[in-house]
């Protein structure tokens, strides 16, 4: 994500909002999903691995079972690997009971290009081939270059490009909050 200045940073969501929206996208799956047997969250890092095991845990509380949550590192598939430096990889960890003929759910943080979620898929497909893959997002902020939607949105925030989104999760950050704010830009000659 863009360098943001904090001081300039207005929340659009705080802690109980988004507690809110992940007991609501959690139920929008148990609906979907006719009770969520066959479910399988699969989180993108970093923030979304936070956001997956917290709707696990609300699906349980809805279920009264657990639903196997993991994590897909997608840093080798990025097709942006060449532009910037270089990446640590996260970790992937797929669920015991596997993807195959599973409905998959990836959770990430914020929806942008559609990027992430491109190379999700294509590391997805070198892990097995799950019955059905959804994508459930905190926040959904427009811009899409690839044709990729989300199944479950926390918040529609449509921007400007030369807005940031930042999400801060307490798992991470020590606090639950999406931020909006304006990119900063480098002072001449920093170019």
């Amino acid at each position: 994500m863009d360098a943001m200045n904090s001081d300039e940073a207005r929340p659009v969501l705080e802690g109980p909002d988004i507690a809110r929206v992940l007991t609501r996208i959690a139920h929008e799956i148990v609906e979907r999903a006719k009770g969520a047997d066959d479910v399988v969250l699969l989180g993108i890092p970093t923030r979304g691995v936070f956001l997956a095991r917290r709707l696990a845990a609300k699906l349980e509380e809805i279920t009264g079972r657990k639903v196997p949550v993991g994590s897909l590192d997608i840093t080798m598939y990025r097709d942006d690997l060449r532009r910037g430096p270089a990446r640590a990889l996260a970790r992937t960890e797929i669920p015991d009971e596997g993807i195959e003929e599973r409905l998959v759910v990836l959770v990430d943080d914020v929806l942008f290009s559609g990027r992430t979620i491109r190379a999700a898929l294509d590391a997805l497909g070198d892990m097995g081939r799950p019955r059905a893959v959804q994508l459930a997002v905190l926040v959904d902020r427009g811009h899409r270059e690839l044709p990729i939607r989300a199944d479950y949105v926390g918040k529609n925030l449509p921007t400007s490009l030369r807005e940031t989104v930042k999400v801060q999760l307490a798992e991470e950050d020590g606090r639950d909050a999406v931020l909006l704010g304006l990119k900063q830009t480098a002072p001449a000659g920093e170019q």
